[in-house]
């Protein structure tokens, strides 16, 4: 049986600064109607529909301009609803980070990056993906069609595929700063350690911090863990709302976008550091 979550938050705030022109929203899900993507049965949560039209609203609302829409585990290997939202929202302001397993061939692929595709989820949390022990695999493929590897993993399964991250031939992108939590150790754990070696080895991340803070809004916790990845990779470093922020136990937990953008603001102050965070390494990472 599944566990129900809430859904996004109906009324989302201005943050305190404005995004540059550009900026771009690098985590987001959509779900449904679900009459028309019938939702998987391997799934380990079942959320309210969210969809394109709220998403937009809450994008005018907060300054984003782009979007990478990231396959939710709701749906498991079956893309479409990722897919036909980037057409909803338009190739030049879109893209999509699917979820596929070794029975995708790379002509499957090559079909999905001419609809916007450009990397492939790991997700060892949410469930319902793609076996880790494909990782390698994948990682040969995705390489050969430049695509990038983008992992969420439990801290303890990312340290010990550090040795396996590390060599892979694709770019690899790590999800929600490492899945570590600010009281469980924050910047000392072992795993976010490993992941600032994988940063200053190349690797990305997503400054998409709320899942790692102790204390809740407005996350001033989580500024120690973010502004140790951005001095290790401030090239390499995007940012993502994680829209409609599913898999959460109450509606008090559900982020308020404005202040996830605050909190951005915090992280990185200079104009310089929001200029690459949001537009600039974006642009690199996704094609836009």
């Amino acid at each position: 049986m599944t566990r129900p979550c809430p859904g996004a938050r109906a009324v989302t705030s201005r943050p305190h600064w404005q995004p540059p022109p550009g900026a771009t929203d690098c985590h987001m899900h959509i779900f449904g109607p679900y009459g028309h993507y019938p939702l998987s049965p391997g799934r380990s949560y079942t959320p309210p529909e969210a969809s394109i039209a709220a998403y937009r609203a809450m994008c005018d609302t907060i300054g984003i301009q782009r979007t990478v829409v990231v396959q939710p585990s709701i749906y498991g290997t079956e893309n479409a609803v990722s897919l036909d939202a980037v057409e909803a929202l338009g190739r030049d302001r879109a893209r999509a980070v699917v979820v596929v397993d070794e029975s995708f061939d790379l002509a499957a692929l090559r079909a999905m990056a001419a609809r916007g595709a450009c990397g492939v989820r790991f997700n060892a949390v949410s469930g319902n993906g793609t076996p880790l022990e494909q990782l390698e695999a994948l990682g040969e493929c995705l390489a050969e069609l430049g695509w990038h590897l983008q992992l969420y993993a439990h801290p303890t399964e990312m340290l010990a595929l550090e040795p396996v991250l590390a060599r892979l031939p694709c770019l690899l992108v790590i999800d929600h700063m490492g899945g570590v939590k600010v009281d469980q150790q924050g910047p000392e754990h072992p795993a976010f350690r490993a992941l600032l070696r994988l940063l200053e080895g190349g690797a990305w991340a997503k400054l998409c911090g709320y899942r790692s803070s102790a204390a809740g809004a407005p996350y001033g916790d989580v500024a120690g863990m973010a502004r140790a990845m951005i001095a290790a990779a401030p090239e390499r470093c995007v940012w993502g709302t994680d829209w409609p922020h599913p898999s959460l136990s109450s509606p008090e937990e559900v982020p308020d976008d404005g202040v996830l953008m605050d909190a951005l603001g915090d992280w990185a102050p200079g104009a310089a550091q929001r200029q690459a965070i949001l537009v600039d390494n974006p642009a690199r990472l996704y094609g836009f």
